[in-house]
């Protein structure tokens, strides 16, 4: 399953941010919407789709050819990794823990500290990032175009283009807009089907709506306001969060609320990885955070019962269901 419908979005200002022309419509999972913001100049097409996917798992896109896109987003993790932070080229380590992919066409900007404006712009970044993939873009692109095989695939995925880092960027970012995780038992409860959520994940639902007050950031159809708070997570740690790029103090220590679908799949958790299971990532909440002068408001302490926790629990583990590859 892949895409259904797309459709023009709007920016803040009332003008046309995207518009979407797909040359084949496919299905979306249930429960996701089916509005999402395309560049006008990277509408969606297989070709661009399959180009990407090969980008994506070539260790080619390393400077030693050792790692790919694919070694810190895995297809077993739900597009995301099982360790703390991920290894990068020659052993070195990333700055933190690398999130899911899934649904991510329905973002508004990318990374824990939302620095990247677009897909396209951040599926280069982890290229070029000395701990990461540590290729500077020139050599990546004589490396495909000395390459006989992805010649022929960017000419039919941009008849009108080259191999460039424009094209590039624009089949990683329309791959990733394909990866998309929907149709779980929640969904098919919401959709009519009473019997597709156990009660004990009926109730953890109201938990989560009411007295967890969960659904405050983790809201719509990919549970995340796309926003950013701070919830004390990093209190005594020199990462600063979103701070590093507004450069507005009131920034301080904010990251991205990330998706909670797939989560069971997703561990550990936190920008840093630094809970390792979702029994933790409950506790830590229930507990209201930790203390700081930037500590978002809605961060305070739950109280919940230790019913009330487990039913939670089986509300975030139903939250896993069918993916895109």
């Amino acid at each position: 399953m892949l895409l259904s419908l797309l459709a023009c979005a709007s920016s803040p200002s009332g003008t046309p941010a995207a518009t979407a022309r797909p040359e084949r419509a496919l299905p979306i999972p249930l429960g996701l919407d089916a509005i999402i913001t395309v560049p006008e100049d990277n509408p969606i097409t297989l070709e661009k789709a399959a180009l990407g996917r090969q980008l994506f798992a070539d260790p080619l896109l390393s400077l030693d050819r050792t790692r790919s896109c694919a070694s810190c987003h895995r297809l077993d993790a739900a597009f995301a990794d099982s360790v703390r932070v991920s290894p990068g080229i020659r052993g070195r380590r990333t700055a933190r823990n690398a999130p899911t992919l899934l649904n991510r066409a329905y973002g508004s900007s990318f990374f824990w500290d939302g620095r990247a404006p677009s897909l396209e712009h951040g599926v280069l970044l982890p290229i070029e990032d000395p701990n990461e993939l540590a290729l500077p873009m020139p050599r990546l692109l004589a490396r495909l175009r000395a390459d006989t095989r992805y010649r022929a695939q960017f000419r039919r995925a941009f008849p009108d283009g080259e191999i460039s880092e424009s094209t590039v960027s624009r089949a990683l970012a329309t791959y990733v807009r394909t990866l998309r995780s929907g149709d779980t038992p929640v969904d098919r409860y919401l959709a009519g089907d009473t019997a597709a959520l156990a009660p004990a994940a009926r109730r953890g639902r109201a938990v989560f709506l009411g007295k967890g007050g969960c659904a405050d950031c983790h809201s719509g159809p990919t549970f995340t306001d796309e926003r950013f708070h701070n919830t004390g997570i990093a209190v005594g740690t020199a990462d600063v969060g979103r701070y590093a790029v507004t450069h507005d103090s009131a920034d301080r220590g904010r990251f991205k609320t990330p998706t909670l679908r797939e989560l069971v799949r997703t561990a550990p958790y936190m920008h840093d990885g630094s809970l390792p299971t979702l029994e933790r990532v409950v506790e830590f909440y229930d507990g209201g955070g930790k203390a700081n002068a930037n500590l978002d408001p809605d961060i305070r302490p739950l109280r919940l019962t230790a019913a009330e926790k487990s039913e939670l629990l089986a509300f975030l583990r139903a939250l896993g269901g069918a993916t895109t590859k």
